[in-house]
């Protein structure tokens, strides 16, 4: 996995508003008052849906493609590094002792990088990273609302004159 953006919906609330989900996060359901308050709502969800699965030990499912309608979405940043390294932890087969051993700390100073309520150094979290033949990759995209408009599709219309 590269990248840890999922695709999210934005229903329309009987009450006003919005409720979010994803498709392939199902534990994820939360709402906003308008599209950029649920987008933000959404982030803030997620942060929640990947403390869960790095605290049950579960798999992040691929991230599907973002259909007309959806917006893409990801946790915060720190969040993400943090999500990176517990990929690169799985696929190595590497437990939090041997991690420590490789970086010659603390396993609990392992566990404070997985977790994402915990407020970790970035640089550390890289550090973490390479010491299992990785590399974090850090991008940017744009954050205005107009960048999260739902894809437009891609059919053609035809118009007569």
């Amino acid at each position: 996995m590269n990248t840890f953006e999922y695709a999210v919906a934005l229903t329309p609330d009987e009450e006003g508003g919005f409720v979010v989900t994803c498709r392939d996060l199902p534990q994820l359901v939360t709402q906003g008052e308008d599209v950029a308050d649920a987008l933000r709502e959404a982030a803030d969800a997620m942060d929640e849906v990947f403390a869960a699965y790095m605290k049950g030990r579960l798999s992040f499912p691929i991230p599907s493609r973002v259909r007309a309608g959806e917006y893409p979405v990801s946790p915060p940043a720190e969040t993400v590094a943090k999500a990176a390294l517990y990929v690169a932890m799985r696929e190595a087969d590497i437990s939090n002792v041997q991690l420590a051993a490789r970086l010659g700390v603390d396993e609990k100073e392992v566990r404070r990088l997985l977790d994402p309520h915990y407020a970790s150094k970035l640089p550390r979290i890289a550090q973490a990273v390479a010491a299992l033949g990785k590399r974090l990759v850090i991008s940017l995209d744009a954050a205005t609302l107009e960048s999260a408009k739902p894809p437009v599709s891609k059919a053609r219309r035809v118009v007569r004159v």
